[in-house]
């Protein structure tokens, strides 16, 4: 599967989505979106960046941007923690890791001195045309759903 490189068109692609739902990149043709890989649902971490999209998702719509949040997380502890942050965006269930492979966000990572294979927290941000425009890897939550809101802004 080919990866993406901004300024190109994204592979489409469907997915399992919350609210019993597949979402289909084409069919978000004249919408920005915003796709953020995190690790794991309900964590820390990943629990303050759902947040803070969840805090600003007005100002997205605003820009007619939609939020999608991607883990390898089950439909059913997606749904949990979606209920339980109110969160008003969707997540993404990528079990077999085919979103993971199209945005190469499965990296190797270390904790307590072992090693495996997980996803690297990343955000990308994909215009009206479904061209990808700008790529965040390596996200540090602080201050990290500002700086995408202005890139929307800008776009």
């Amino acid at each position: 599967m080919k990866k993406i490189k901004i300024g190109n068109k994204v592979s489409d692609f469907t997915v399992a989505s919350t609210g019993e739902k597949e979402i289909t990149l084409s069919s978000l043709k004249g919408q920005n979106v915003v796709i953020y890989f995190y690790p794991k649902d309900s964590t820390p971490g990943c629990t303050t960046e759902g947040q803070n999209f969840r805090d600003n998702s007005a100002q997205f719509k605003k820009q007619n941007t939609l939020i999608f949040g991607v883990s390898r997380d089950s439909i059913k502890s997606h749904e949990n923690f979606k209920a339980k942050q109110e969160f008003p965006f969707d997540l993404l269930s990528d079990k077999d890791e085919n979103l993971c492979n199209i945005f190469d966000v499965i990296k190797l990572k270390k904790l307590y001195g072992r090693e495996y294979m997980g996803i690297e927290r990343s955000t990308f941000l994909i215009d009206t045309e479904g061209k990808l425009v700008q790529e965040w890897r390596k996200v540090k939550v602080k201050n990290h759903v500002d700086e995408v809101l202005n890139a929307v802004n800008q776009l």
